[in-house]
C-alpha cells in the first residue's frame, strides 16, 4: 500500500464525512455543531451573533472529576455555575494528580467506567441538555487512552520494540542464549517475542556523538540460526562487530496518575485494529447504556483523546509494522532495524546520514499512515455513529500531525505544550484544507501557577494563538469541589503537584475573579465567533515535508520576517495535496478554503534542512504550478533528493519533474531566506494585511459573502521571546476580497470586550483596500470588518467618512461624525467628500486624579468545610493607592476589593463632555460603576473605559470593584505547598485619573 494509500485515504473520508457525502450516521458537517447559521455563514442583518454569541462558540472547560466519586446534585449545581457564567460546554476528565494517597478514591466502587462515573455522567448530560450546554468525554481515564481491563500482554495493548546487544571482536564467537533487552519489562509484562537477530560490522566513518556507526551492507540475518532460544556465531576477521536482537512486548503504560479503575487500564496499542477495538469494545460493552446513548445525541459534543504520550524505554511498535513497512516502501524492514531503534528516546546506531535519515522517514511516515487510518479515523468513524464528533491533539510521536488535524473533525493544540505559533499554524493547514471548521486549544496551563494565575496572563497568552487559528478555547480547568482529603478551596486536579502548585488553574466560584467571569468569557466567546464565521484566509501554504508539531520549528523568512510585515501562512504536508480541496483556481491554491496565494518550499528542517520532495508531491507542485499557482522554492530543488529512500532512478525523475517546475514563469527558486519577500513581489504576490514597518501585530482573516473579518492582536510568536511587547499605533492596510463596489466598503471595529460594533470614522480606500490605523497595548486585540455600508446594523449609511484630521479622535457617535478632544481648540477634518470642516470644542476640565479612597475588602478565608469559605470585612481610607501587599492588613489578603472615591465635576458639564476613567495597574479582574449604573467591562489589556454617559455636574461616585487570585492567602494557610511562592501585587494601584473630553458634531 503507497503512502496515497496509508496516509491519504483517512484524510478523504474525513472530508467525505464532513460534507455528507455518504457519512456515517450522526456525522457532523464542518459548522460547529449547534452554530447558528449566521455564525457558521457569515453575519445577518444584525450583529446579535456578535454581542451575544451562541453557546457553540463559547469557551468551554476542562472539568475534572476524582474518577467516579462524584455528586449527581454538585455536578448539576457545577454544569448551573458554567452555564451562568457564559461558558458552552465542558470536557469530562478523571484526573486527580493532587491526589497522592489513590486508594481513598476506592476505585473498585468508583473508578472510571463504574456505574457511579456512569451515572455522574448521564446526571452531567441531563443538566448539560436543560442548559444547553455540550459536553465532551475523554476515550479513557486521564491520558493516553487506556481501558480497564486490557493486561500489557493482550493483543490491544500498547508495545514497543526493545534491543539486546554484544559487541564481538573480529574473528570473536558468541555462543549462548540471543541476547536479552537491555531494559527490563514494565511492572505486568509477563511475555516477549522475539522479531530478528542481526550482526552488523562497526563502521566508526558513519558514528556521531550519541550513535554508534554500522555498515548497512554488512548487516545478516541470523533469526534461522536461533535454536531454543540460544545461537553460535563467529564474527568476520574485518573489523569489529555487534550482535542484535530485536524483542516485541507490552509496554505495560497505565494511563497517568492512576489507577484509575478496577481491574487497572493499560494503554492501547494505537497504532493497530486492535487497539483501537478494544476502545470502542468497552464503551459498546459497559459505558453505553440506552439512556447514555440518547443523552449523548442530546447533549454530546466530541470524545477527546489527550496528546499522544506514549512512553516506552525502547520504540513504539505494533506487531504488523513491518507488512506495513514494506507495502509503503516495496522494501522490508528488518535490514533498516538498526537506525530507527531507540533507548530512552535516542537513537542508538546509525548508517551513512543521508541513507539513515531516509529510512527514518520513511519508518515514521508508516507509523504516521497506521496512527491515522487505524487509530484517528477509526475511532472518528465509530463517534459519528453515536452522533459526537472527535477531538485530539495529535502530536506526542514522531507522525504527521498536519495530516492528522485534516483527519479528526476538531483538531487540538496547548498552550503549555506548544513552542510558539507556527505550532498552531500546522494544524490549521489541515483542518482548513479539509474544510473542518474548528481549531481548538487547552488553554491556560502554566507550571507551577496553580491559583495565582492572572486572566491578563491567559489573555496575552491566547491572543497570538488567535491569530495563528485557533477558535476554540478549553480552559484548563474547572475541578470538581471535592475529593477525600482535598483541603481549602476543594478538590484540584493538579495542585499539589509533586508537593508545589501544580499546573494550570481551578476556575469556578472558589474563585474571587469568577465574580467577573462573564466578562472573560463574553469575550471570549466573540472573539471565537469571529474566527469561525465564514472562511479562513492566509496568504502563504509552506509545505513541509515532515508534518511534526509541538516543535517550535517555523518557515524561515515567513516566521521571522514576513509575519512582522503583516503576511500570514500555514503549513501543509504531502497527504493534504491529495485532499478534494487541493485544487488551482484563478492562481489561488483551495479557492474555497483559505486560497493561498502562493506555495513556498524549503529544506526539510528536521533534517539539516535537506531540500526533499517526494516524487508524487513534486508532481502535484508541478501540476498546480501549471495551473497558475505562484511557487518559491528555497534552497538547491535543482539538487532535490527523496526524503525516503529511493529507487534506483527516483531521484533522477525526481530532478526532471523539478527541473520543468523551475522553468515556469511563476516559479522563483532563491538560495538566500532573505530574498523570498523580493520573489514574492516579483510574482506579484502581497499580504492581506500590510503595514509600513515591522511590528508587532498578528492577524486572522476570515471571509463570508458579505465581509471581511480581521482579528488584529498585538502579540509575539512566542510568549519566551524577549523583549517584551511595546505599544503599537500605526497605519494598517487592509484587503477588501469582493462583494461590494468600489468606494462602498466600510470598516467597522467590533469591541469583543463590549459587543459594540460601530463603524470607524477614518480611513482612506483604494484598489480594494482600506487603510486605519491600530493603537494597542501588548496582548490587546481588536476586530475590524469590511464590509457594505449597513451590514452590521449602524445607521451612519453611506455618509461621507474622514480621510485626515488634526482632532485626537473622530468617530461616530449617535450616527452623526464627531470630533474629541481633551483641550478646547477649533480642529479641521477632510472629508471623503465636499471641503474641510472645522470644529470648535469648548473648555474642557483638567483631569482629575481621586485624592482619596475608601476600601472595602471582603477577605477570603478556609471556611468550616474545604468547600467553604470565610469572608472577612475590612475597612480601609487610603490616601496613596497601593498593592493590597504593601498593605500591612492586607499582605496575604486574597478576595474581593471595593474602591470608592468621589469627584466633582463643574457646573457647565453638560452632554458634549464626557470623560475616560484610566485604572492603570489593576490585578486581577475588574469592573466600573459610576452613580451607582454599571460601566462597559473593562478590557484587561488596556484598563480604560468610557464612562462619559454616567457622569455628572456636580458630585459624582466612582467604584472600582477589583477581584483577585488566592495565592496570597494560600502561601499563608497552606505554606506547605505554597509557601515558596511569592506574594502577588493586587489590587488597583493605579494612577488612576478621570480625563475629561469634549465633542462636537462636525458640520455637514
Amino acid at each position: 500500500m503507497s503512502r496515497r494509500a496509508i496516509l491519504a485515504t483517512g484524510l478523504a473520508a474525513g472530508v467525505v464525512a464532513a460534507v455528507g457525502s455518504g457519512a456515517p450516521a450522526g456525522a457532523t458537517p464542518s459548522a460547529p455543531a449547534g452554530a447558528t447559521p449566521s455564525a457558521a455563514d457569515g453575519p445577518g442583518p444584525t450583529a446579535d451573533w456578535f454581542t451575544d454569541p451562541a453557546r457553540a462558540v463559547r469557551p468551554r472547560f476542562r472539568w475534572w472529576w476524582p474518577d467516579g466519586l462524584v455528586d449527581a446534585d454538585e455536578i448539576a449545581r457545577e454544569i448551573d455555575q458554567m452555564a451562568d457564567a457564559g461558558f458552552g460546554g465542558a470536557e469530562i476528565a478523571a484526573v486527580h494528580h493532587s491526589v497522592r494517597d489513590k486508594s481513598v478514591l476506592d476505585t473498585a466502587r468508583h473508578g472510571w467506567g463504574s456505574g457511579p462515573w456512569r451515572e455522574g455522567v448521564e446526571a452531567a448530560l441531563r443538566r448539560a441538555a436543560r442548559r444547553g450546554l455540550t459536553l465532551d468525554l475523554t476515550l479513557g481515564p486521564s491520558w493516553p487512552v487506556a481501558v480497564p481491563g486490557v493486561t500489557p500482554d493482550d493483543e490491544a495493548a500498547a508495545k514497543e520494540l526493545v534491543h539486546g546487544r554484544v559487541s564481538l571482536a573480529g574473528g570473536a564467537t558468541y555462543e549462548g542464549p540471543v541476547p536479552p533487552p537491555v531494559h527490563a519489562p514494565a511492572a505486568g509484562v509477563t511475555g516477549r517475542r522475539l522479531l530478528a537477530v542481526q550482526a552488523a560490522r562497526v563502521e566508526t566513518a558513519y558514528s556521531t556523538r550519541k550513535e554508534t556507526g554500522l555498515d548497512p551492507t554488512s548487516v545478516r540475518d541470523l533469526t534461522a540460526t536461533v535454536v531454543d532460544g540460544s545461537l553460535t556465531w563467529t564474527a568476520p576477521e574485518d573489523g569489529a562487530w555487534v550482535l542484535l536482537s530485536y524483542w516485541w512486548r507490552g509496554s505495560g503504560q497505565q494511563p497517568e496518575s492512576g489507577p484509575h479503575s478496577a481491574p487497572p487500564a493499560h494503554v492501547v496499542d494505537h497504532l493497530s485494529p486492535a487497539g483501537t477495538a478494544a476502545v470502542t469494545g468497552f464503551w459498546e460493552r459497559h459505558l453505553l447504556t440506552p439512556s447514555l446513548r440518547g443523552l449523548l445525541r442530546a447533549a454530546g459534543g466530541a470524545f477527546f483523546e489527550d496528546s499522544v504520550e506514549l512512553e516506552t524505554d525502547g520504540l513504539t511498535w505494533t506487531p504488523s509494522l513491518p507488512d506495513a513497512f514494506e507495502e509503503h516502501t516495496g522494501r522490508p524492514l528488518l535490514p533498516y532495524l538498526p537506525v530507527v531503534v531507540l533507548d530512552h528516546g535516542n537513537q542508538v546506531f546509525a548508517y551513512e546520514a543521508q541513507l539513515t535519515r531516509q529510512i527514518r522517514h520513511d519508518f515514521w511516515e508508516t507509523v504516521s499512515g497506521l496512527f491515522n487510518r487505524h487509530h484517528l479515523g477509526a475511532l472518528r468513524d465509530w463517534a459519528h455513529t453515536l452522533g459526537m464528533t472527535l477531538r485530539s491533539q495529535p502530536y506526542g510521536l514522531q507522525t504527521d500531525a498536519i495530516a492528522s488535524a485534516a483527519v479528526l473533525d476538531v483538531c487540538e493544540g496547548e498552550s503549555l505544550g506548544f513552542k510558539n505559533l507556527d505550532d498552531y499554524r500546522c494544524l490549521a493547514g489541515g483542518r482548513d484544507m479539509a474544510g473542518h471548521t474548528v481549531l481548538s486549544c487547552e488553554a491556560g496551563a502554566y507550571n507551577g501557577s496553580a491559583y495565582s494565575t492572572t486572566w491578563d496572563r491567559f489573555l496575552r497568552t491566547m491572543g497570538g494563538a488567535y491569530a495563528a487559528g485557533v477558535n476554540q478555547t478549553v480552559v484548563h480547568g474547572f475541578s470538581y469541589a471535592t475529593a477525600p482529603g482535598a483541603p481549602w478551596p476543594g478538590f484540584a486536579a493538579f495542585s499539589p503537584y509533586n508537593g508545589t502548585p501544580g499546573y494550570g488553574e481551578s476556575w469556578g466560584p472558589r474563585q474571587p475573579t469568577w465574580q467577573h467571569i462573564r466578562d472573560i468569557s463574553g469575550y471570549l466567546g466573540r472573539v471565537h465567533a469571529v474566527l469561525r464565521t465564514g472562511t479562513a484566509r492566509a496568504d502563504v501554504a509552506v509545505f513541509r515535508q515532515t508534518g511534526y508539531t509541538a516543535t517550535g520549528i517555523g518557515a524561515s523568512w515567513f516566521t521571522a520576517t514576513g509575519v512582522p510585515l503583516g503576511w500570514t501562512h500555514q503549513f501543509l504536508s504531502g497527504p493534504l495535496l491529495d485532499l478534494p480541496n487541493a485544487t488551482v483556481r484563478d492562481g489561488r491554491l483551495a479557492p474555497d478554503g483559505p486560497a493561498y496565494k502562493a506555495l513556498f518550499v524549503e529544506g526539510d528542517f528536521f533534517h539539516g534542512s535537506t531540500p526533499t520532495l517526494a516524487p508524487a508531491d513534486a508532481r502535484r507542485l508541478l501540476h498546480f504550478a501549471e495551473a497558475g499557482l505562484p511557487v518559491v522554492l528555497l534552497g538547491a530543488f535543482d539538487q532535490a533528493l527523496t526524503p525516503g529512500v529511493s529507487d534506483a532512478d527516483e531521484t533522477d525523475r525526481l530532478r526532471e519533474v523539478l527541473a520543468r517546475l523551475l522553468a515556469l514563469p511563476n516559479v522563483v527558486r532563491v538560495t538566500d531566506r532573505t530574498a523570498v519577500g523580493d520573489a514574492l513581489d516579483r510574482l506579484g504576490v502581497v499580504p492581506d494585511v500590510r503595514h509600513a514597518t515591522a511590528s508587532t501585530l498578528l492577524n486572522a482573516h476570515r471571509v463570508t459573502r458579505d465581509a471581511d473579518f480581521y482579528y488584529l492582536c498585538n502579540g509575539k510568536h512566542a510568549e519566551t521571546v524577549k523583549p517584551p511587547v511595546a505599544a503599537i499605533d500605526h497605519e494598517v492596510t487592509l484587503r477588501r476580497t469582493g462583494g461590494t463596489r468600489a468606494g462602498t466598503t466600510v470598516p467597522y471595529r467590533l469591541d469583543p470586550w463590549t459587543g459594540e460594533v460601530v463603524r470607524i470614522a477614518r480611513y482612506t480606500e483604494a484598489d480594494g483596500e482600506v487603510t486605519v490605523r491600530v493603537a494597542l497595548q501588548p496582548g490587546q486585540a481588536t476586530i475590524v470588518a469590511l464590509g457594505r455600508p449597513g451590514l452590521l446594523g449602524d445607521r451612519t449609511g453611506a455618509r461621507p467618512h474622514v480621510l485626515d484630521t488634526d482632532a485626537p479622535e473622530v468617530l461616530f457617535h449617535d450616527g452623526r461624525l464627531t470630533v474629541r478632544a481633551d483641550t478646547a481648540g477649533t480642529y479641521t477634518t477632510r472629508l471623503s467628500r465636499g471641503r474641510p470642516r472645522t470644529t470648535t470644542i469648548p473648555p474642557v476640565p483638567a483631569p482629575i486624579t481621586p485624592s482619596r479612597w475608601r476600601l472595602e475588602v471582603e477577605d477570603w478565608y478556609p471556611g468550616a468545610a474545604p468547600t467553604l469559605t470565610d469572608r472577612v470585612r475590612r475597612t480601609l481610607t487610603l490616601d496613596t493607592l497601593l498593592p493590597w501587599s504593601r498593605i500591612p492588613d492586607l499582605a496575604d489578603s486574597a478576595g474581593i476589593g471595593r474602591y470608592r472615591t468621589t469627584i466633582v465635576l463643574p457646573p457647565e458639564w453638560t452632554s458634549s463632555h464626557g470623560a475616560r476613567l484610566e485604572l492603570g495597574q489593576v490585578a486581577d479582574t475588574v469592573r466600573v460603576k459610576v452613580n451607582g449604573r454599571a460601566a462597559p467591562p473593562v478590557d484587561r489589556l488596556r484598563p480604560v473605559v468610557d464612562v462619559g454617559t454616567l457622569l455628572r455636574a456636580g458630585r459624582n461616585v466612582i467604584e472600582v470593584e477589583v477581584a483577585t487570585p488566592l495565592v496570597n492567602r494560600l502561601r499563608v494557610t497552606r505554606p506547605a505547598v505554597f509557601g515558596t511562592a511569592s506574594r502577588q501585587e493586587y489590587g488597583l494601584v493605579g494612577p488612576v485619573r478621570l480625563v475629561p473630553y469634549g465633542q462636537a458634531v462636525v458640520a455637514g
